[in-house]
């Protein structure tokens, strides 16, 4: 126990001593928690410079569709809307291609930023094109695209008999804000949504970036204590076995370190965020975390461990069985391939956590340490299936440490050409 020890204190200090430990957990953070307040500052910026109203309609509808575009896209209340600043020139279709050529030029001299043709078959197929130097700002364009909306729907209405004046007030669209709720077994579970949505997939990517990253970390170091030939002082008095756990052990704890400094530092972050907008006079967009149990967090913990675990024993076998970085590159490929095929499935257990696909890939052990923790996080999960999951990753785990182990202690202290499966397969005979 005293040499387990003291192989986890070296493997830990080892770590977090180095310049780039502080680095990245000072500075990772800060990092993010910049980019949530740098964007929102630029974006507040643009808007000062965008008027989505200064374009010109080409209205050819011959039904006053113009109009009703040029009130839409106002920018007041209904009664106090500038309209101003979009010009409506209604024509017939012999005039359309000479007014597009000086709507063109007036876009070329920057004296308007777009024109909008409502040709005469807009109420048949609702087909309109647009051009200007805003055509790639999705919300520009999705602001004149509900104009358009807009306006067509209090056509049709009025042609129905609908009085005008009240078409106008029952078409002006407005945004809505729609607030979900998760209900599990137990009842309301708080938050639901693009919330819960974009929480979940942080959650998820966070813990395969921890232990893709920290497996290699322990990959790495049986390397470079076998190329520098340090593995055969070491083994003269520890234990391969011994020296094995000692570094998943150290190498795990300064992962779980720094994943704790990162969530502390990340909540200060947040509440520090509302001052800072504030401070640069800018509006505090609501962003809420979804409240999360003990017992939820405890797993999400777990789940990280056992990750790490089967990943770190994989890795570090590969490490004893190779002599060069370019050898573990190749040698690590179906192993990263299983990571990356877990992280591919991300993505429809977020659109259905609950579905068939979702319960077995949450619960095959390669990809648990990742996909159930999603689930745990976006919605009430059976307790069946985690502890199915925890059970298969044990499983997995022991049979991992079990093969790594020998293929460890006799790779160690092999060099040479990189041995093949049916050589591996002798080395865990010969060891067992």
């Amino acid at each position: 126990m005293a040499r387990l020890w003291a192989v986890i204190k070296r493997e830990y200090l080892e770590r977090v001593r180095t310049k780039w430990f502080l680095i990245a957990t000072v500075f990772a953070p800060l990092f993010f928690g910049m980019i949530t307040i740098f964007p929102i500052w630029l974006t507040a910026r643009s808007a000062r410079n965008v008027d989505v109203n200064n374009i010109l309609v080409l209205d050819a509808s011959g039904r006053g569709i113009g109009k009703r575009v040029q009130f839409a896209l106002g920018s007041g209340p209904m009664t106090e809307r500038d309209t101003g600043k979009t010009q409506v020139i209604e024509l017939d279709t012999t005039q359309l291609a000479a007014a597009e050529l000086a709507a063109l030029d007036a876009v070329v001299k920057r004296e308007r930023r777009g024109y909008l043709v409502v040709p005469p078959t807009i109420m048949s197929d609702t087909v309109a094109r647009y051009a200007g130097r805003n055509a790639s700002s999705l919300v520009e364009i999705g602001r004149i695209s509900a104009a358009l909306r807009d306006g067509i729907l209090a056509t049709r209405l009025e042609e129905e008999g609908m009085n005008a004046g009240r078409v106008m007030q029952l078409t002006s669209s407005r945004r809505i804000e729609l607030s979900a709720d998760q209900i599990g077994d137990r009842g309301r579970e708080g938050r639901g949504g693009l919330v819960k949505y974009f929480f979940s997939f942080t959650i998820a990517f966070l813990l395969y970036m921890s232990i893709f990253l920290y497996s290699q970390n322990v990959m790495r170091s049986v390397l470079e204590e076998k190329q520098t030939r340090v593995a055969e002082v070491i083994v003269s008095s520890v234990r391969t076995d011994t020296l094995l756990a000692g570094k998943v052990i150290g190498v795990g704890a300064v992962g779980i370190t720094q994943q704790i400094l990162w969530i502390a530092t990340s909540v200060a972050l947040l509440y520090l965020r509302a001052p800072i907008l504030r401070a640069l006079k800018i509006m505090n967009p609501a962003i809420s975390i979804p409240s999360i149990p003990l017992s939820v967090a405890l797993l999400l913990l777990l789940f990280f461990v056992l990750g790490f675990l089967l990943y770190s024993a994989l890795f570090a076998s590969v490490g004893a069985m190779v002599n060069d970085d370019r050898e573990a590159q190749q040698a690590q490929q179906p192993f990263t391939l299983l990571l990356v095929g877990t992280i591919i499935l991300v993505q429809p257990l977020l659109i259905n956590p609950s579905s068939d696909l979702a319960v077995w890939s949450s619960i095959f052990p390669f990809s648990a340490a990742v996909l159930m923790p999603l689930r745990l996080s976006m919605t009430s999960v059976p307790a069946w299936q985690v502890v199915a999951s925890i059970a298969a990753m044990l499983v997995m785990i022991a049979v991992a440490i079990w093969i790594a182990a020998r293929i460890y202690r006799v790779g160690l202290l092999m060099y040479g050409k990189r041995p093949t499966l049916g050589e591996l397969a002798r080395w865990v005979r010969r060891s067992a």
